[in-house]
């Protein structure tokens, strides 16, 4: 009896030995070791990286344009200043008394101190 004790536990051993290496493999590796959730939340993470950087820079290029504008703008402001100013000192230099009295003179109007009234503003 002790032989045939021995030989069910060389069988037993044996079909253990075969068990181990039948046994398939429980995870499946890929080349990279990145399971398929790893995979999407890898591919999500570049798609937000890649929409971010994209909206940043169009950002930038909106910005860009609108301060251009808004130097064009202030430019076309001073020159009008500039046209402003330059026709009010010819405003001025048109409305001088002694302007006004010679143009009368040419146009043969003359003084006539009792119709003049004297206006004093308040």
């Amino acid at each position: 009896m002790g032989n045939l004790a021995r030989k069910l536990q060389q069988e037993q051993e044996q079909r253990q030995v075969q068990k181990q290496i039948q046994l398939p493999e429980t995870g499946k590796k890929n080349r990279f070791g990145l399971s398929p959730g790893e995979k999407i939340l890898g591919v999500a993470f570049c798609a937000a990286l890649c929409f971010g950087a994209t909206h940043i820079i169009s950002n930038q290029a909106a910005i860009y344009e609108i301060n251009k504008d808004i130097q064009v703008t202030s430019t076309l402001i001073q020159s009008q200043q500039k046209v402003n100013a330059d026709l009010g000192m010819q405003v001025e230099e048109l409305s001088t008394y002694e302007r006004i009295w010679e143009k009368a003179k040419a146009l043969g109007l003359k003084l006539n101190e009792n119709n003049v009234k004297v206006v004093q503003d308040q």
